[in-house]
């Protein structure tokens, strides 16, 4: 329990990433998710500035392409955003989760590069709560006590995504042991008969020499 206390203290402070990307180069990230869980991507593109050796501060020209396939190849959601903003959608099935993104248009200079800058949030991190408490007129306790519903019922979902994962790799395993079993099966199967007809082979042999 200790572990999961201070995976969840961690999580508010762990700072969001940036990548470099060539203007037709795609990057893919894999999440796993459980069902039913909302996923929030804030993202900004900067365009590299050759004469300043550095990133523009803004790039308004540019747009991301932003696709995502559940753990059936299914696309949830293809899109083409500004140079910056914000991308969501709602996991239907627990599994890795491929995102991907890439710039909208190739018709820059060779070799230009993009930083990207992208967060991540997943579950109740990705919940606005100074919007909900906004919209829904809640009080500070009432906007703490929906939080701590929304992370009790997050925790209630990475449990059972953790035993369906469980559960996919005891049935691996077992179809994994079965196979073996019906290879050894099949193995000693064909050694005996292998034996069986170099000993006809043999015993046609010397009958046919006269040895025996």
């Amino acid at each position: 329990m200790w572990q999961l206390f201070v995976l969840l203290n961690i999580l508010p402070f762990v700072h969001p990433l940036y990548f470099h990307i060539a203007e037709t180069e795609r990057k893919c990230f894999i999440e796993e998710i459980p069902d039913q869980t909302m996923v929030t991507g804030n993202y900004k593109v900067q365009l590299y500035d050759p004469r300043t050796n550095g990133f523009a501060p803004s790039s308004p020209e540019i747009g991301m392409h932003v696709e995502v396939r559940d753990p059936d190849d299914k696309i949830m959601l293809s899109k083409v955003y500004s140079n910056e903003g914000r991308f969501q959608f709602t996991s239907h099935n627990p599994g890795e989760h491929v995102i991907c993104l890439y710039s909208n248009s190739s018709k820059w200079f060779s070799g230009t590069q993009l930083r990207v800058h992208l967060d991540i949030q997943v579950g109740e991190h990705a919940i606005d709560y100074a919007d909900v408490a906004q919209k829904e007129k809640l009080t500070e306790l009432q906007l703490r006590v929906r939080q701590l519903l929304d992370q009790v019922e997050q925790i209630t979902k990475e449990q059972n995504y953790q035993r369906y994962r469980e559960e996919r790799f005891r049935q691996t395993s077992e179809s994994t042991n079965q196979r073996v079993l019906w290879w050894a099966l099949a193995q000693t199967v064909i050694l005996l008969a292998m034996g069986t007809w170099q000993m006809r082979h043999l015993k046609s042999f010397f009958e046919a020499k006269k040895l025996v």
